[in-house]
């Protein structure tokens, strides 16, 4: 790999600013089986069998690109419970905004579309979408059905109660 290749991202799929007309654009971006690898490594995910995210683009300005998109994705994660591998669909809905890099705004509002920066004539879906996909995922995921082991109840309030006990014993 070259030191250019090491800055492309595991889905890459770049768009110019000129291609956003008036009425804006809409673009789908479906993963390949070597991107979901790749993306399954990155997050720390047993698979991704697909990824796909369908965007609409438009220019707020010369330079700002608002984004609407639906994600829909069909991985594996392993369960938090049993660790066992289970499969997920996530769907989820979202906007964002690209911004020229330097140019993010400084405004904390939790209900603000999050920001993307880009740099030069082009901003990267494919990147928005693998960022969409980890903001997505359960970060305790459960299989369902999966349920905790009872615990072991004790009665005894005191902390030394067992102590007690168990020098009764001798």
């Amino acid at each position: 790999m070259t030191g250019t290749d090491l800055d492309i991202p595991e889905l890459h799929r770049p768009v110019t600013l000129d291609r956003i007309g008036p009425q804006g654009l809409a673009v789908t971006v479906k993963a390949s089986a070597t991107e979901c690898a790749a993306l399954a490594a990155r997050m720390k995910l047993p698979a991704v069998h697909a990824l796909s995210c369908e965007f609409h683009l438009l220019r707020e300005s010369r330079d700002v690109v608002a984004a609407r998109g639906h994600l829909h994705a069909r991985i594996s994660q392993t369960c938090v419970v049993s660790l066992e591998d289970f499969e997920a669909v996530v769907e989820e809905g979202f906007q964002i905004r690209f911004v020229p890099s330097g140019e993010e705004t400084d405004d904390l509002d939790p209900e603000a579309d999050d920001e993307i920066p880009f740099e030069g004539n082009q901003i990267d879906l494919g990147e928005a979408v693998a960022e969409q996909l980890g903001l997505a995922l359960d970060p305790y995921p459960r299989m369902p059905g999966a349920e905790l082991p009872e615990s072991e109840a004790t009665t005894d309030l005191h902390p030394f109660a067992r102590l007690a006990g168990l020098s009764r014993l001798n």
